[in-house]
């Protein structure tokens, strides 16, 4: 059974080195890929009347496999993520009968975010470097572990980004979907 839970955090880092030295060190390559989402939003329910935008769907090209991502995003009063979305994921043939599904259902493209992306595992997280076109480079550190509550997992993610003078760690809070849909936007990220 898939896991229907996804516990990142997504940060901009100040020293990147530390961090790649111990993955090309310790970590497990698990190789690149050029990403292009793709996404839409449905006309009757337009996720982008909330800020910050709680709900994605997307179609992902990663080299030749494709993907179809359904994600709601869980935000405290603030209106700061939790670090954590309910995901359902599955893979899909053909991204030109899913669009026309899309089209016939009203739902509308509403932005492509095109990135490289490398991905290590380290013991119980999985750690991509990601350089977004248009918007620049940042990582994402993903629980890997099986079922936790989240609060433990950003804990646990937690600790391993403090043992490796990274510099200041900006968390990026609103994604790079949101980054690429409003580029003028000033987006407010906060120390993690």
């Amino acid at each position: 059974m898939a896991n229907d839970q996804e516990i990142e955090v997504q940060l901009k880092v100040e020293h990147i080195k530390p961090l790649i030295d111990l993955l090309e060190k310790d970590g497990k390559f698990l190789g690149e890929v050029r990403q292009i989402d793709e996404y839409f939003s449905p006309i009757h329910r337009n996720f982008t009347d909330k800020d910050p935008i709680e709900e994605w769907l997307r179609l992902r090209k990663s080299n030749n496999k494709f993907s179809m991502t359904y994600k709601n995003w869980h935000y405290d009063t603030n209106g700061r993520s939790e670090f954590f979305a309910d995901e359902f994921e599955t893979s899909v043939g053909d991204t030109g009968a899913i669009k026309k599904i899309f089209s016939a259902l009203d739902f509308k493209p509403l932005v492509t975010v095109k990135k490289i992306r490398k991905t290590y595992l380290y013991k119980d997280l999985e750690i991509t470097l990601d350089s977004i076109d248009g918007i620049g480079d940042f990582i994402e550190v993903e629980w890997k572990g099986g079922k936790i509550k989240p609060e433990k997992a950003i804990l646990e993610i937690r600790k391993f980004l403090d043992g490796l003078e990274l510099g200041k760690l900006l968390c990026n809070n609103v994604g790079y979907a949101y980054m690429a849909l409003y580029p003028d936007k000033e987006i407010e990220m906060w120390e993690f």
